[in-house]
């Protein structure tokens, strides 16, 4: 588990350029799926039927997102400095001093024009990328170029640390689940979808071809154990977190009682999570078609957005726990 996400980690793929996550997930997914399609929008299903004589299945669509957030070049100027706006969530309190590596193999250093207070905002439009450039005409940087932040996975204790865990650890998780799972009474569709950060696109689409009953969403969760932290309860180790509530979408109550009901009876650490700031992919499932029963499970991460988002290998195992044991079985609430 750990050596794949350490592999996915290290993966570059920024909203709209996830092609070399998916293969990546392909080669894991291919073997224990028993159907396999990428859609236009680059969304992999995998689908795994129910057993044979299942009786009214349910189709599940389970949701965890390929890209990571990333930056673009928008000006290059006569030294070789690029200028560069956000792709997804890009904050200025981590960029500043990152390294970036673009698709096509550049590296480069985040700077800023002029540093006069230096604990005040620093604004993503008054900084640059260093590619090493002299001058415009070697810089090997064009406009429309992406990259990604570049930093290397590492382990501290139980603790893990990388860039993109937002949302490769969801990515692992649904992997793993589809692993553990030997037979299910469920039509499941494990989406793994495109464009999350800059408005879980992917989602949308996905979720209208797939049509399912329920959407369930796995992915990460800010948390409140830091210093100065929001007031919220989420805790690193604690167990995964079941949604009530964030910015985008109201969980449905249903979905939420399967979840702490399941943990509960398998003895799972639960966190019970309502979320002051962002949404995931289940705001896009809840409202495709005429609407989807919906609820999320969410990893409590740390550092959310910079390049060393920080979870706790053991959340990771209790999230592949909790969907096992809701997916091996019956749904637990009539639709």
């Amino acid at each position: 588990m750990k050596q794949l996400l350490k592999t996915l980690t290290e993966t570059y793929g920024p909203s709209g350029y996830e092609d070399a996550v998916r293969k990546v997930i392909l080669e894991e997914v291919k073997p224990l799926a028993d159907e396999v399609s990428v859609d236009a929008l680059g969304n992999l299903i995998v689908r795994k039927k129910p057993s044979a004589g299942a009786k009214n299945p349910r189709k599940i669509m389970l949701a965890a997102h390929m890209d990571e957030i990333g930056v673009i070049a928008s000006h290059v100027d006569k030294k070789g400095f690029v200028r560069f706006t956000g792709v997804g969530g890009a904050f200025g309190r981590y960029t500043l001093g990152a390294r970036v590596r673009f698709l096509n193999g550049v590296t480069g250093v985040v700077g800023y024009d002029r540093l006069e207070q230096i604990d005040n905002w620093l604004p993503i439009n008054k900084m640059f990328i260093d590619v090493g450039a002299t001058s415009k005409e070697d810089c090997p940087v064009k406009v429309g170029d992406i990259a990604a932040f570049e930093r290397a996975f590492i382990e501290m204790g139980d603790r893990l640390v990388a860039k993109s865990l937002d949302d490769r650890s969801g990515v692992v998780v649904l992997i793993e689940t589809l692993r553990a799972i030997k037979s299910t009474p469920n039509d499941l569709y494990f989406v793994f979808t495109t464009q999350e950060e800059v408005g879980t696109r992917g989602a949308g689409t996905a979720a209208f071809g797939v049509n399912p009953d329920i959407g369930i969403a796995v992915d990460v969760t800010p948390t409140g154990d830091t210093p100065s932290s929001l007031k919220m309860v989420m805790e690193l180790g604690k167990g995964p977190c079941v949604k009530f509530r964030d910015v985008g979408m109201i969980s449905d109550p249903r979905v939420v009682d399967w979840m702490i009901n399941a943990a509960e009876k398998a003895k799972i650490p639960y966190q019970r999570e309502v979320l002051l700031v962002g949404s995931t992919d289940a705001r896009e499932i809840q409202i495709s078609r005429a609407g989807v029963i919906t609820g999320a499970l969410s990893i409590p991460c740390r550092y959310v957005h910079s390049a060393s988002e920080m979870i706790d290998i053991n959340d990771l195992e209790n999230s592949v726990k909790l969907l096992t044991a809701m997916l091996s079985k019956p749904v637990a609430f009539s639709l």
